[in-house]
């Protein structure tokens, strides 16, 4: 029936959730993932391949919807993914960790706490 899909993996070591390609919409899926399975230890969301916003915002969130997916998972960490290997909409290459930055410092939420991921870096956890 879709196109996108997202999973948790539960470890022994913890859960880890990928949220496939993913609008934010009303954030009810994110909420009932929370509810539903539990909170992740790490989320993996996608913070690029945004603009412009009237075309994407049903099938990729921005930085800022990004920071707010990790809330309402209550999530314990995330990373950014999605961004920055290939130019796939109009936003700048370097512009989604850009305001992934300002979203969580408006939040007062800790940089450590939601980089954006680049390929070939390891992140330990927190």
């Amino acid at each position: 029936m879709a196109l996108w899909s997202g999973f948790m993996l539960s470890t022994g070591a913890g859960h880890a959730y990928f949220s496939g390609d993913t609008g934010y919409g009303s954030g009810h899926i994110f909420r009932d993932v929370r509810r539903r399975i539990g909170r992740p230890d790490l989320a993996l969301i996608p913070i690029g391949a945004y603009a412009p916003r009237w075309f994407m915002c049903a099938q990729h969130a921005d930085p800022n919807e990004a920071v707010q997916i990790l809330e309402d998972l209550e999530a314990a960490r995330a990373v950014g993914i999605h961004w920055g290997v290939f130019r796939l909409t109009d936003e700048h290459r370097d512009e989604p960790p850009e305001l992934l930055l300002k979203a969580l410092a408006r939040r007062g939420i800790a940089e450590n706490l939601f980089p954006a991921g680049v390929p070939g870096l390891s992140y330990e956890p927190v």
